[in-house]
């Protein structure tokens, strides 16, 4: 073949590749075929975060602002600082009890904020946390939820014998299977081993989960393990942009649950 000729079945093949449309049947549209699908089957398990989700944390915030000397403009702060910490401890590779991540927190916002707080008045600023009352329509929904058939398990950065006062003070002992606390597996939420750890042990895939949460770093978590999740848009609390996005976002629990129920029906 002459260098001419072969130069000319290159060029126009080339040419000719250059206006071919590439694309397999369904391909296209597989990954929204396969949410759709997901979205209208109900969750295995609903697992729920618990503080801010379920009960209503003003007290706590009233008690953490009176001891920074009423300035309540640093409770979110602090909240923030102590999610901040103990993400500190898993990436560490430790775990010390959220409630005293909490104290050593509130005596770092304190002091940069020029507030002897000692660690004994410290804890008992965020000692409220385990007698908060639950959101005023909590215990409805997860009564239509349970009775609707869900199984309902928490799943939470307090501590076990935190969770069982939490419940017991908020009366919702019945409504779950189980209470999962991140004290054993010694990492906290929304690290992924945590969510894949729980879908371990209610024996469910991670697709068949679904996280309620209030927190958009909790969402996130879920979402990137592979769980599915509704966020619960209290006041305050916004989605983090750059995750993926929930299926079912209201601003409370009932109007969430109302939502689930409508699955499959």
């Amino acid at each position: 073949m002459t260098k001419s000729r072969r130069d000319f079945i290159i060029k126009t093949g080339l040419a000719g590749m250059a206006g071919l449309s590439f694309s397999v049947p369904g391909i296209a549209n597989s990954k929204t075929n396969t949410m759709d699908n997901i979205q209208n089957k109900r969750p295995e398990i609903l697992f729920f975060d618990v503080n801010e989700t379920l009960l209503d944390l003003t007290l706590l915030k009233e008690s953490v602002g009176n001891t920074l000397n009423g300035k309540s403009e640093l409770v979110s702060l602090w909240f923030t600082t102590m999610l901040q910490y103990s993400l500190v401890e898993t990436v560490g590779n430790q775990y010390k009890d959220f409630g005293e991540i909490g104290a050593a927190t509130l005596m770092m916002v304190a002091a940069n904020n020029h507030i002897k707080l000692s660690r004994e008045k410290a804890k008992k600023a965020i000692s409220p946390i385990t007698s908060l009352p639950p959101h005023p329509e909590v215990r409805d929904a997860l009564a239509k939820l349970k009775d609707d058939g869900y199984r309902l398990v928490s799943l939470t950065n307090s501590s076990n014998a935190a969770v069982e006062k939490q419940f017991t003070n908020a009366g919702l002992l019945g409504f779950f299977e189980e209470w999962l606390s991140i004290q054993d597996i010694g990492k906290y939420k929304p690290h992924a081993d945590v969510y894949n750890w729980a879908a371990r042990k209610l024996g469910v895939k991670p697709e068949e989960a679904m996280l309620i949460a209030a927190h958009g770093w909790d969402v996130a978590g879920a979402l990137w393990a592979g769980w599915r999740a509704a966020f619960v848009s209290r006041p305050g609390q916004q989605q983090y942009p750059l995750a993926p996005s929930p299926e079912i976002v209201a601003p409370e629990l009932k109007a969430i649950s109302d939502k689930l129920i409508a699955i499959g029906k």
